[in-house]
């Protein structure tokens, strides 16, 4: 597939888009922040002044093109400002988790060189001294937040708003270099490096073009018809290439307005008074708001929650097909209208999603259960299938197309095939230049045709043009009876249930399948103290008798679900037990965007997993974790193991390769 080498429109780069809405809406909101409970807001006009004040003082501190800048911290308008900014002066911004532990941060900013960081506030500063000496190239670090660091040594720490005056005030010396990279900006010049999840080992450095990015905001702007009267909220970590390509990508591109709320404990209320119009969260968001809901109603009155129940049921037969326009009787529209007034306007307002045009989700599957959930309120949910490598987009859901078993078409400039053994492949505008520093990893992934390995088993359905995926490739094994076996489908079966947060299943080259379960702290918790059921700790309530009850039903109301699919009945839950911890990112159990990491835990919990399959009723372990500081220590516990009964099928075989 020939890349477009033109660039879109003639603009070439984020900078480029910058300038060009400056000069076409410069006085519509562009950032919005809330700070000490009032929003603040810039203009596309006030945020490229500030950007070039940025970029001025960055020139004046000595960044030089090709320079690697990490940026660390919440979003804020700040760091969006300053990952432009450096695009401006032909640095490569690369944003960092700024939850990761600073061991993780120093492997970043080593492998990328980076000589600049900005950074938030002090919690993020002192990560990057306490690592400073493994970074051979760092010299500058820049801080948004003062509070604390005063008596710091400023030698090589600044202030961001000192850096900005500073640049203000050689303007006169500057502007002229600072116009000239900036016109020097190509297609084919990197604009941003994202690093990989680091699922299956250390994170890689993705290098995405300005042709890369803007193709693909033109293309899923086009799609979804989006343009300057967007409302969005950034509230994903800046680090991954979802928020990159919504809150960078995509906003420049269509010249929309960029919320930050004031916290993450926040979130939910900003999102609120925002009422975005375009809306993206990872499936865990969807899934604890789900939670919090059944929560609420479980504390109602008993009309409320017959009024809930009654009219949820109702809105799961016809919702969807109302979304998609399809015919449904006068009657069940009444019905429905009935029960949008009465409890889907009001739970949408509650939700913040009132104002929804276009909902997406991805990252990981989604549990149809959850999907049809949101859809059925009226939301225009949809799911989208990506990659960092693809710079987002692989395939999209169209209006009047969009299944919860599915994740849709190829999206716009995208193709797509699949191997003989089900690896889905696909190449695009889009598509990756590198990974840095790596030659080996990106010839493994990205052939010379442009074709990109996603590692991910599935197939396109003949009749609909449909992508399926059915699991990670290397998930993906057989049960020795020869029947499938797809750990996530049975996963996100389980979470469902409010009462689970996380559940890893096993049984590859195995007779049967066993699950470990992490609880929901506040779900759980909450039931507890309507049962009277008093607990200290996590941990004792994960071992209580009657959270193993409720939990044992869940995993058995999921084993009838399975049982219905002819092709994966064979993954039916046969034991289980609930773990002594929340799986941590601090451990390594998980990564930072939620997804867990499979063969660690199954290395850790080797113990556990041995108990699950020898028969025992019961097994005592201890396990190593992190602390928020950072110390090490070990817990210990007896874990009981329950068996869960099965439907009895006859499981499909898969045919031999």
């Amino acid at each position: 597939m020939a890349q477009s080498s033109q660039a879109a429109d003639g603009l070439a780069s984020i900078p480029a888009l910058l300038q060009r809405n400056v000069a076409e809406f410069g006085h519509k909101a562009a950032y919005r922040e809330k700070e000490f409970g009032i929003w603040q807001s810039w203009t596309w006009k006030q945020a490229a002044e500030e950007i070039d004040k940025l970029a001025l003082g960055l020139i004046n501190l000595g960044v030089d093109e090709g320079d690697f800048i990490a940026i660390i911290g919440r979003n804020r308008p700040h760091f969006y400002w300053s990952m432009i900014a450096a695009q401006s002066v032909g640095a490569v911004p690369v944003p960092v988790y700024q939850d990761a532990a600073a061991e993780e941060m120093a492997y970043v900013l080593d492998h990328c060189g980076a000589r600049f960081v900005v950074a938030e506030d002090q919690e993020q500063v002192d990560k990057v001294i306490e690592v400073q000496d493994q970074l051979h190239q760092f010299e500058h670090m820049i801080y948004l937040d003062p509070k604390g660091l005063r008596k710091y040594d400023h030698a090589r720490l600044h202030e961001f708003k000192h850096i900005q005056e500073q640049g203000h005030a050689a303007r006169d010396e500057f502007t002229r270099e600072l116009e000239r990279r900036r016109a020097k900006l190509g297609y084919g010049d990197t604009c941003v490096m994202l690093y990989t999840s680091g699922t299956t080992g250390k994170p890689k450095g993705v290098v995405l073009s300005n042709r890369n990015v803007i193709e693909s905001a033109k293309n899923s702007a086009a799609f979804d018809n989006l343009g300057p009267n967007e409302e969005v909220l950034a509230y994903l970590p800046m680090a991954w290439v979802g928020d990159f390509i919504f809150s960078i990508g995509q906003a420049c591109w269509c010249g929309f307005c960029v919320n930050c709320p004031e916290s993450p404990d926040t979130m939910m209320i900003d999102l609120r008074e925002i009422g975005p119009t375009y809306y993206f969260a990872p499936p865990r968001v969807f899934e604890t708001q789900l939670t919090n809901v059944m929560i609420r109603m479980e504390d109602a009155g008993r009309v409320k929650k017959w009024l809930f129940d009654t009219f949820m049921a109702h809105a799961r037969s016809v919702g969807p097909d109302l979304l998609d326009g399809k015919p449904v009787g006068l009657w069940d529209r009444l019905k429905y209208m009935v029960g949008d007034l009465v409890i889907y306007s009001p739970l949408k307002n509650t939700l913040g999603l009132s104002r929804v045009r276009v909902g997406y989700t991805a990252g990981e599957a989604i549990g149809p259960e959850i999907f049809d959930f949101y859809r059925s309120l009226g939301i225009n949910l949809k799911q989208l299938y990506g990659q960092t490598e693809a710079t987002v987009f692989i395939t999209v859901q169209p209006d009047g197309e969009v299944r919860s078993d599915t994740v849709g078409v190829p999206a716009p400039g995208v193709e797509l095939k699949i191997a003989d053994n089900g690896e889905v492949y696909y190449r695009s505008p889009g598509v990756f230049e590198e990974y840095y520093k790596n030659a080996e990893s990106t010839a493994d992934t990205k052939d010379p045709e442009g074709w990109v390995a996603t590692g991910d088993a599935g197939f396109i359905e003949p009749e609909s043009g449909h992508l399926r995926i059915i699991d990670r490739a290397k998930d993906v094994g057989k049960l020795s009876d020869g029947s499938l076996f797809a750990p996530k489908y049975v996963e996100n079966k389980l979470k469902f249930y409010p009462n689970i947060l996380e559940a890893v299943v096993f049984g590859n080259e195995r007779e049967k399948c066993m699950a470990f379960i992490n609880i929901d702290l506040s779900a759980v918790g909450n039931w507890a103290e309507r049962n009277n059921i008093s607990y200290s700790s996590y941990q004792e309530l994960a071992g209580h008798p009657k959270v193993m009850e409720m939990v044992q039903g869940h995993v058995e109301e999921a084993n009838t679900s399975i049982a219905e699919d002819s092709m994966l009945s064979g993954c039916q839950v046969h034991r289980f037990l609930i773990l002594h911890k929340e799986l941590d990112a601090d451990d390594g159990e998980i990564t930072r965007t939620g997804k867990v990491r499979r063969r660690i835990v199954e290395d850790k919990y080797n113990d556990l997993i041995t108990a699950l399959y020898d028969g025992s009723t019961e097994v005592s372990t201890t396990t190593e974790v992190t602390y928020e500081d950072g110390r090490k220590g070990a817990i210990s516990a007896t874990l009981e193991i329950r068996d869960a009964a099965v439907v009895p099928v006859t499981p499909q075989k898969v045919a031999a390769e």
